[in-house]
């Protein structure tokens, strides 16, 4: 539901911040949670500078975050709650992770790709015990990376932030 997306996005640009471009984050310069190099891609123009990015068009936001991780991610089949925290885990940890997470929450196959069959098994799960087992799994994942020493505080405040955010949406 788009009316969900909107509340999502909201909630992903209070997390993501505005202008970031920190040596030791190896997305390196970001605006608004997007990185350079997904912008440029995004807009399929390789020329995109730093300075372009700090003055991303709001527009630009929105639809790169609707076609890049919502639409990815499936947000308007998944349940309310869930769609938002699928979609906060592919704006930070990328499209492909949170997927993988989510289906292992849910007890299917976890290939990455949120199919006829891993959209059923999550629409049937019990939402709020989905959101407890997805949160307890990006945990463990944000502890096993080697940037944790650094951004692992923020993250796992982050995780617990979008967990409360998510079980508050459940229908």
């Amino acid at each position: 539901m788009i009316e969900n997306f909107d509340t999502s996005l909201s909630h992903v640009l209070k997390s993501e911040g505005l202008w970031s471009d920190n040596p030791a984050d190896p997305g390196g310069a970001t605006m608004k949670g997007i990185t350079l190099a997904v912008y440029r891609e995004w807009k399929r123009n390789p020329h995109i500078t730093k300075e372009e990015l700090r003055v991303i068009p709001d527009e630009d936001v929105y639809n790169l975050y609707k076609q890049n991780y919502w639409d990815k991610v499936h947000g308007d089949d998944l349940p309310a709650g869930v769609d938002y925290a699928v979609f906060d885990s592919a704006v930070n940890m990328g499209v492909g992770r949170a997927a993988k997470l989510i289906q292992e929450a849910a007890g299917v196959t976890a290939d990455g790709v949120l199919g006829p069959a891993s959209l059923s098994a999550i629409q049937q799960a019990d939402t709020k015990e989905l959101i407890e087992k997805f949160s307890e799994l990006k945990d463990n994942f944000y502890k096993s990376l080697p940037t944790f020493s650094t951004f692992g505080k923020g993250w796992l405040n982050r995780v617990a932030e979008v967990k409360t955010i998510s079980e508050t949406m459940l229908g």
